[in-house]
């Protein structure tokens, strides 16, 4: 079964809100076994609703539909329904009694606008509202279905999960199924390098008849990511399938770019990073110039960061780094002063690691360096301090998160190779 995914609303084409809900249904169809292969959103306008509606059912086999269910004049989910039904709307008592209840029950008087939640295209099923006042509708077309939800998230979400997945699921006919993902996240290449190494793996599944596919997701500052999907007949069949692509993936990657993958799935460089000191016992400070505190913020997310994260230093002025960090006078954006700059926040935070950040978030040069020249130190305890010179992409906010992370990176590679 194709479900198709409509969500109403001029708000979300004007970016006043994010489609958090979208997301979110897609996320539980995969988890269920069942297909999305299209979303759309869609302003409050009748006529591009019904022709959204027409569109969905004419490639799809359900459509869940969200919002437009209120009491306002601009609530026309369930008038643009009942034109695709090719009904009219009745008035429901048992609903218009349920909402006057909850008015009551809160000591208000329900506005006549309410009564609108009541109206209902004929032949429709009704969902009954538990935290809200519109109900949810389940409205059969011929062989296909739409079902509409509201817009609200805890509303739409407790709706989906007690009555639209079990009746997809009834609807369905087909033998139970799931649909699992795997994300490998990398830094250090561009996404095209990456598909290009992986394209053999992606040719090979992406015609469908592996039960696997291989995606490339470019996510900015945080990377590149390889998203690999099974379908399975069960939980079990299709772990199985993501760990066998997992192992030959990794292993063309590692082979044509080296240690680029840092975390699976959600976790972060900063949560890669904290599970490596861990193990390993030790514990970090960080001296930011350019980054201004980006890399302490990053590493403080992390749940439990006291037991590993000293501190930082923001040295952001050179007289702050000759003063609290020895690097010795002149030019700051260079490897001297980034190696320097390690050993000082190590030895003034009493850490076995020292990590550094220095360089040129633009937009001007300085120190006869260009804008995105960036060096990092890193300085552990019984190795011999070095840095990495990097000459980072984008405008000043990229440059400086781009700094963060390689900075990151370039500790978890040298933690890694010990």
């Amino acid at each position: 079964m194709r479900v198709e995914i409509v969500a109403v609303g001029t708000e979300l084409l004007l970016g006043q809100i994010a489609d958090t809900n979208s997301a979110w249904l897609g996320e539980h169809l995969a988890e269920a076994g069942i297909d999305s292969h299209f979303h759309q959103a869609v302003g409050d306008n009748h006529a591009r609703i019904v022709l959204a509606f027409r569109t969905a059912l004419a490639r799809s086999d359900a459509v869940i539909v969200c919002g437009g269910l209120g009491p306002t004049q601009d609530d026309i989910t369930r008038a643009a329904i009942a034109e695709v039904m090719n009904v009219e709307l009745v008035r429901d008592d048992a609903i218009v009694e349920r909402i006057a209840e909850m008015f009551g029950a809160r000591g208000r008087e329900m506005s006549d606008n309410n009564l609108l939640q009541a109206d209902v295209p004929r032949g429709a099923a009704i969902i009954e509202q538990m935290r809200g006042t519109a109900p949810g509708l389940i409205c059969p077309i011929g062989n296909k279905v739409i079902y509409a939800v509201p817009g609200v998230p805890y509303e739409m979400t407790e709706m989906f999960e007690r009555a639209v997945l079990p009746d997809l699921h009834a609807r369905s006919g087909e033998g139970a199924a799931v649909i699992r993902s795997r994300v490998l996240r990398t830094w250090g290449t561009s996404e095209s390098g990456l598909a290009e190494a992986v394209g053999p793996r992606f040719d090979h599944h992406n015609q469908g008849t592996t039960g696997l596919t291989v995606a490339f997701l470019a996510s900015g500052i945080e990377g590149i990511k390889v998203r690999l999907t099974a379908k399975a007949p069960n939980e079990e069949s299709a772990l199985a399938l993501l760990d066998d692509e997992e192992v030959h993936v990794r292993s063309i990657i590692n082979k044509t770019f080296g240690d680029i993958i840092f975390a699976l799935d959600e976790h972060t460089m900063e949560d890669t990073i904290a599970a490596m000191l861990i193990e390993r016992g030790l514990t970090l400070s960080v001296a930011e110039s350019l980054t201004g505190g980006l890399i302490a913020s990053r590493l403080v997310n992390v749940v439990g960061a006291s037991t590993w994260f000293r501190g930082g230093i923001v040295s952001y002025a050179s007289d702050v780094k000759y003063s609290l960090l020895g690097v010795p006078e002149g030019p700051v954006v260079s490897a001297v002063a980034a190696e320097a700059m390690a050993e000082g926040v190590r030895d003034s935070l009493k850490s076995d690691v020292g990590l550094s950040v220095t360089g040129v978030a633009g937009p001007e040069p300085q120190d006869e360096q260009a804008p995105g020249t960036v060096f990092i130190g890193l300085s552990i305890a019984g190795r011999a301090t070095s840095s990495v010179h990097l000459r980072l992409p984008g405008d000043r906010p990229r440059v400086r998160q781009y700094s963060a992370i390689s900075a990151l990176d370039v500790m978890r590679r040298a933690l890694s190779a010990e």
